[in-house]
């Protein structure tokens, strides 16, 4: 990764001042150790009149697995090559940001010890990103930068030159130049919008990112128009993280409105009112009903299909009743973070012998889910298109048999009940359809009847006397009887 930094000068303000700002003499070339590899600052070139200082950043991808040990924290189970063979060497993303901030911490914080007079003084700036992903194009790139004050070239990168019908990558090639910002600004700025425009962290994003955005975005991004891109994806859209940065960004924007602290705006509820019962969210909700069912079912090795992040797997985790839990999904990004929310690199062995995270397609058979107590399929089946859906079905009632199968999904007529939900929209964009209640107890009948299972619905949050429940949960229990009949039969 590459990133370089340019300034010009005059005989009374010459150029070579950036090496103050920067804590980085300009005729010295240094490296710095990081945990996935080595920064190097040079100047290639440096006199009274231009100055211009590099960042490179040699990454060791073998390092950064092994540093994960292929769970938890910087791994990634069952990411086989892709560990080691993707973009991180040569594309400018959070591990630049990263490297940024430990090189330059200084100067990020607007510190010039040598000479303080400089830190505030704007300068006249160019900076340089031969390679940077851009998930939303260099439209998104100038819709960033631009209100910051900076003047932005993103050439998009073709996805080869020989080949020009083949279109642009999702890269580009960043100058940004301006006259009115200091070096501390134009770093913050960076350490912030680098990661926000790959969409994508190297890390497990924790609740102290939020502190971390907030510092860097002090000063301007209370009143970015691009607020919430910023902050979602700054966030790995950790919708929790989002919420809480957004409500501090609003009372930071009150507060310099207000010209007051924003101890002062933040007290209009008093401190013991702080523990009133709040309603539970409709996840939690759900996990609990999938919960009761499952203690209901008797069930003690259960199948998470679908696992997502692992908030059930996490849930199940804590009952000692289930001596065997296992998580699936087909996303290796959804079982890297499912990982480390469960801590599995920190795990006790005792505890680690009950939960395995697979991935896997359910549209396939799969011998590894055969069994198994219970499956659960929590919000699933809503997000595979109609065509693959008996594939799905046939996979798990007609392969995996586990003794009971919960399936919950929305109930599409409860939409109406959601104030921010626009008539006609689904709940997620990923949903190839929702139900209604009637559709769902025919669809559920259909497999019950199919593949020799009873089945039960069970309403999950409040129960709307006109429209029925947000949730609706089926819950499968295969028929012993028929299938010690249809066995003998055969």
């Amino acid at each position: 990764m590459f990133l370089t930094l340019t300034t010009t000068g005059t005989p009374e303000r010459p150029a070579t001042d950036l090496g103050y700002l920067l804590h980085k003499h300009p005729e010295k070339s240094q490296a710095f150790s990081t945990s996935f590899g080595t920064a190097h600052v040079l100047y290639p070139e440096a006199d009274a009149e231009r100055c211009t200082a590099a960042l490179l950043l040699e990454v060791d991808a073998v390092a950064l697995v092994r540093r994960g040990k292929g769970k938890g924290r910087g791994g990634a189970p069952d990411a086989a090559l892709a560990q080691y063979v993707n973009d991180r060497p040569y594309a400018a993303s959070s591990l630049l940001a990263v490297a940024l901030s430990a090189v330059f911490s200084s100067a990020m914080r607007g510190v010039c010890t040598a000479r303080p007079e400089l830190a505030a003084r704007p300068l006249p700036l160019r900076i340089e990103v031969p390679s940077l992903p851009a998930r939303g194009g260099a439209a998104l790139v100038r819709r960033l930068f631009e209100p910051l004050g900076w003047d932005v070239t993103a050439e998009p990168v073709p996805l080869d030159e020989r080949f020009p019908e083949w279109g642009d990558s999702r890269y580009v090639r960043l100058v940004l130049e301006s006259a009115t910002l200091t070096l501390a600004e134009a770093l913050r700025h960076l350490y912030v919008l680098l990661p926000v425009l790959d969409d994508a962290k190297h890390y497990w994003v924790s609740s102290d990112e939020v502190d971390k955005l907030l510092r860097a975005g002090e000063g301007w991004l209370p009143d970015h128009p691009e607020q919430k891109v910023i902050t979602s994806r700054y966030l790995s859209r950790r919708w929790s993280l989002t919420r809480e940065a957004m409500e501090r960004l609003e009372l930071v924007r009150l507060a310099e409105a207000d010209d007051s602290e924003v101890e002062d705006i933040d007290n209009a509820v008093a401190d013991e009112t702080e523990a009133e019962e709040r309603p539970a969210p409709l996840a939690v909700r759900r996990r609990e009903a999938i919960l009761a069912a499952l203690r209901a079912a008797g069930a003690t090795r259960v199948l998470d299909l679908g696992c997502g992040q692992g908030q059930l797997v996490q849930a199940l985790l804590k009952d000692p009743a289930y001596t065997e839990i296992v998580g699936v999904d087909v996303s290796v990004r959804a079982l890297t973070i499912a990982g480390r929310r469960l801590k599995l690199d920190r795990m006790g062995e005792r505890q680690a012998a009950r939960v395995k995270l697979l991935q896997g397609s359910l549209a396939y058979t799969d011998s590894r889910l055969e069994g198994y107590d219970a499956a659960v399929l929590s919000e699933v089946v809503e997000h595979v298109d109609p065509p693959r859906l008996p594939a799905l079905v046939y996979a798990v009632f007609g392969a995996a048999r586990p003794r009971t199968v919960l399936v919950t999904t929305p109930n599409v007529e409860y939409n109406v009940r959601w104030e921010s939900l626009p008539a006609g929209h689904v709940r997620h964009g990923d949903h190839r359809f929702e139900w209604t209640r009637e559709e769902f107890r025919t669809w559920a009948a259909a497999v019950a009847e199919r593949h020799g299972y009873g089945v039960e619905f069970v309403p999950v949050g409040p129960d709307d006397p006109e429209v029925g429940p947000p949730t609706q949960m089926a819950v499968f229990a295969r028929d012993v009887t028929r299938g010690k009949k249809e066995a003998k039969a055969a």
